[in-house]
């Protein structure tokens, strides 16, 4: 029984998640500082003010806390904005730069005598039998 658990431990996609949730917590860490330390002093700045949370409105004696939801929905904006423009687009820019290939030279070539499309490697045409040199 033990030995089954092993080996469902050591298989390559639960080592690579956990790798991955620990690599995710890291990257969690620094979009969070990068947000908070530069791009909400940068907002606040423009918008002369950083937090919100203490908007807030009553009715019947329940108090709202509607600031503290502009707050989350600006820092998730935020965040998300800042991973797709500082994460997606350069690793998707770095993904299609690698995959460009030299494009491939002529495969096909014509034929001297009836201008049909041959193989650049043929020695003879296939439509009308001429020898065609090399």
């Amino acid at each position: 029984m033990l030995k089954g658990f092993k080996q469902f431990l050591l298989r390559g996609n639960v080592v690579d998640m956990a790798v991955g949730i620990v690599i995710g917590a890291a990257f969690g860490a620094v979009v969070t500082g990068f947000v908070k330390d530069l791009l909400t002093p940068l907002i606040a700045a423009i918008a002369r003010q950083p937090d919100f949370s203490s908007l807030t409105f009553t009715i019947n004696g329940s108090k709202f806390l509607y600031g503290d939801f502009i707050n989350a929905l600006l820092s998730f904006l935020i965040i998300a904005a800042a991973v797709y423009f500082f994460v997606v687009v350069p690793v998707n820019a770095l993904i299609a730069r690698s995959r460009k290939q030299p494009p491939a030279g002529p495969t096909t070539r014509k034929c001297p005598e009836c201008l049909s499309e041959i193989p650049i490697s043929a020695r003879r045409c296939a439509f009308c039998t001429s020898q065609v040199s090399g």
